[in-house]
């Protein structure tokens, strides 16, 4: 009814006819109270539609029920899917979930990190950019912590780069493109090592490969503006940083004049909800965001719980062959 007064934890200790503090351990499920007592708080508290309000309860705790994401990029579909499943998976075992998003500003992250962590219980750091040295500096400060594809001192989940993009070169190699043009994306991405090592383990080992690394960029834009570079550099076949700059240079390059495949062959990384929608569809490699960000909450899960979670968890993305890449015309 409008206007009725709310039934407080004061009027179930009346009806119970115990202390507020008995009334308080019941609620919060300790087992030190007299299993009589508890049952009776138990009865009041249905007979008079009491439930215990959630901020209490976590002040009592010393708990929020909360925990905290940072990520590079919220706009980036791969980051979205990683956050819908951590999202999933910690909703399920009662936990909500405080998003903060650095817009790739390195010197945003450590501060976003600090703050969140004094407003939850646990922190998940999704693709840190930060350097090897700050990262340090935080994760001794915000623990519990939990990395997503980077390394450092604390649990971490992440996918393997390398490998995928070497079978991307090597489909690209056996189509027969000797001129591979590579768009390179964020610099102090653990990901972005792991791409690089691909590529010098492509150079040496594949005879008359060459892969010209161009600056570039993480977003549709930046794939977009880098078309000039890599018809300047007479590359046939593009790899991207990942499927948005992938995108954007195959939106320049039809809007050029060129066709793809038959005059460049492109292939992105991640495969966004998007990649199999364009014209052609785009080749690249599926990571698994949303069972990264499962396993990142059920790492971070396992330390809330006192408990030691494996210490590096990785999945290897499949490659997904679409229409942008084919044997080079030219």
């Amino acid at each position: 009814m409008a206007g009725q007064k709310q039934t407080t934890i004061t009027d179930v200790a009346k009806h119970a006819g115990v202390s507020l503090a008995t009334v308080s351990r019941v609620m919060n499920g300790n087992a030190t109270v007299d299993p009589t007592l508890a049952e009776r708080v138990r009865t009041s508290a249905t007979e008079l539609g009491y439930s215990a309000n959630p901020l209490a309860r976590s002040l009592v705790l010393g708990k929020t029920q909360t925990i905290s994401v940072v990520v590079p990029d919220l706009s980036n579909p791969t980051f979205q899917g990683m956050l819908r499943g951590l999202s999933r998976a910690a909703v399920a075992d009662g936990y909500h979930v405080l998003v903060a998003d650095s817009d790739e500003h390195e010197d945003q992250e450590r501060l976003l990190a600090l703050e969140s962590r004094r407003r939850s219980d646990g922190l998940v750091l999704c693709a840190p950019r930060m350097s090897d040295a700050a990262l340090a500096e935080v994760l001794a400060e915000v623990a519990p912590v939990v990395l997503v594809n980077r390394a450092g001192d604390a649990p971490s989940v992440a996918a393997d780069y390398r490998t995928p993009l070497r079978e991307v070169i090597d489909h690209l190699y056996g189509l027969g493109h000797r001129r591979i043009a590579y768009l390179a994306g964020a610099k102090r991405s653990a990901s972005n090592a792991q791409r690089l090592a691909a590529l010098d383990d492509a150079r040496a080992t594949l005879d008359g490969c060459e892969i010209y690394e161009i600056p570039a960029g993480v977003d549709f834009a930046a794939g977009a503006d880098s078309l000039d570079a890599v018809l300047d550099s007479g590359a046939t076949g593009v790899l991207a940083f990942n499927d948005l700059s992938a995108m954007g240079l195959l939106s320049a390059a039809t809007e050029r004049g060129l066709t793809v495949p038959g005059d460049l062959s492109i292939a992105g990384f991640d495969d966004i909800p998007f990649a199999r929608y364009t014209s052609p569809g785009l080749t690249t490699a599926a990571v698994p965001t949303a069972e990264l960000g499962a396993l990142a909450w059920h790492a971070l899960r396992a330390l809330l719980q006192g408990e030691s979670p494996e210490a590096m968890h990785t999945v290897v993305p499949q490659v997904i062959l679409r229409g942008t890449t084919a044997a080079p015309t030219r």
